[in-house]
């Protein structure tokens, strides 16, 4: 006679399991702000696994026609355009006010201007300039 199988357990409530790498992609694709863009390799990190660009650009790839993410706002390192779709990015990009640059086939996005950084609260020590 075999022994009784042992029963399968679910794991506790609290014990949330991370959502799968594709979800966490689109997630962080959608977190874009409109205007902005990211690359493969910030997506990665935001989506929890850093240095998993390559694994950013298999799941844009493969991107349902159906699933709201605007995939457009995201770049190769450097803010160079994936060639196959280009056009396309670039055209979508203008459209909400990013500036891309083409040279023959080769699209850049060109990097916003950084806002100057808050002025200090803290005063200078020293005696005051005269």
């Amino acid at each position: 006679m075999a022994p009784p199988r042992a029963k399968k357990t679910k794991p506790a409530p609290e014990a949330k399991t991370k959502p799968p790498f594709t979800e966490a992609v689109w997630r962080a694709v959608r977190s874009i702000p409109r205007g902005e863009v990211r690359s493969y390799s910030q997506i990665a990190l935001y989506a929890g696994r850093p240095g998993a660009a390559r694994g950013v650009g298999r799941e844009m790839s493969t991107l349902p026609s159906g699933r709201e993410v605007p995939w457009w706002r995201v770049t190769r390192a450097g803010g160079l355009l994936a060639p196959t779709v280009a056009a396309e990015q670039a055209r979508r990009l203008r459209a909400e006010g990013v500036t891309v640059e083409q040279r023959g086939q080769t699209y850049r996005v060109k990097p916003a201007a950084q806002p100057p950084p808050p002025p200090s609260t803290r005063a200078k020590r020293g005696r005051p300039a005269g």
